[in-house]
């Protein structure tokens, strides 16, 4: 199949996993529920009551199941080191969901998951030599993590993951790159079935089994998304937007931890945009939906880079990263109004 394939072809890919996706999720909330896969109302938490978990479970299934029906089958040796990576992340993602895993066992686990990637030729390609294979790991890992992360509001990590995907399918489209708009669009239609049950009040979560698929899989997309007419800066510079927001909200909370010397990777607590947000604006379905915005202006930008000089780009990435740091300064030592907790 040309890689010059029309995005009718993605569409029937996202629609194909939605449908899945729909059907998959209530099974997998009925397994939870029977399994006591659920997840507990802590101090530390915003839900009042159990909630299941196996949501991720359903987005990983769906996924798999319309890419094996509906992709072209000739990209398959292309993709086998991600779907084991994957796979690998979200049984992790389940394992820890269902018994818990150490942050450091899931940490050990993702580096494992990268590697597979690297030995099946899916890595960062900017200096030709092992920093390359350094800065695949870190993209990975870092990823994975800001997705985890980012999974503390109903409809949050969902709806950024499905945004961002959206905005890889359109980049897919307009460079012909059908393998990258596959996994996109793929990934497109599994959070939007998804979020329908997760939309605030959720009736599923995705647990880790879904952030670290999540995660994993749009770390893997934007490493195969190529722009071989631009250079090297300006091609990295795109899946950096598009993953803006997560990107920014791990730093934030890698800050504000560091700060009240905490270690960022395993002390929890309602530090995050999202939390900040929903403390000014008095509502957590406005703050969720004020980080939709946030990101698909980030994608929106990213689109304009891919079509932009390198001048242009240069002028479009010093803008935002300003505008970055000047929100963290807002959120973290001006406070926004909240205190970190």
């Amino acid at each position: 199949m040309p890689d010059t394939l029309p995005m009718t072809a993605f569409i029937l890919i996202g629609a194909s996993t939605l449908l899945l996706t729909l059907g998959v999720v209530p099974v997998m909330r009925r397994v939870a529920l029977q399994t006591g896969t659920v997840d507990k109302p802590s101090a530390r938490k915003i839900h009042a009551s159990p909630v299941p978990l196996l949501g991720g479970a359903a987005i990983y299934v769906s996924f798999i199941l319309a890419l094996a029906f509906f992709g072209d089958r000739d990209y398959i040796n292309e993709v086998v080191g991600i779907f084991v990576g994957a796979t690998m992340m979200s049984f992790m993602g389940l394992v820890d969901d269902r018994w818990g895993l150490s942050s450091y066992v899931k940490l050990l686990g993702q580096l494992v998951a990268a590697g597979i990637l690297i030995y099946s030729g899916v890595r960062v390609q900017i200096f030709g030599n092992w920093l390359d294979i350094a800065l695949t790991l870190m993209w990975v890992v870092g990823i994975t993590n800001a997705l985890n992360l980012l999974d503390n509001m109903d409809g949050l990590s969902g709806g950024v993951a499905m945004i961002a995907a959206i905005f890889f399918t359109l980049l897919a489209a307009m460079s012909g790159q059908y393998l990258v708009g596959a996994l996109a669009a793929a990934l497109v239609g599994a959070c939007a079935g998804f979020l329908i049950y997760n939309w605030n009040p959720a009736h599923i979560f995705m647990g880790d089994t879904g952030s670290l698929f999540l995660g994993f899989m749009l770390a893997a997309v934007a490493i195969k998304l190529r722009f071989p007419s631009n250079s090297v800066t300006v091609t990295w510079m795109i899946p950096v937007l598009v993953l803006g927001l997560p990107i920014l909200d791990t730093t934030l909370v890698f800050i504000s931890r560091l700060r009240r010397g905490k270690n960022p990777l395993t002390t929890p607590g309602k530090d995050h945009i999202s939390h900040r947000l929903a403390y000014l604006l008095g509502s957590r379905r406005e703050a969720v939906l004020v980080c939709y915005l946030i990101c698909c202006a980030f994608g929106v930008a990213a689109i304009f880079v891919s079509q932009a000089s390198f001048r242009e780009a240069f002028v479009v990435a010093l803008c935002i990263a300003g505008l970055s740091l000047y929100a963290l300064w807002r959120l973290e030592f001006r406070n926004g109004g909240v205190r970190p907790q």
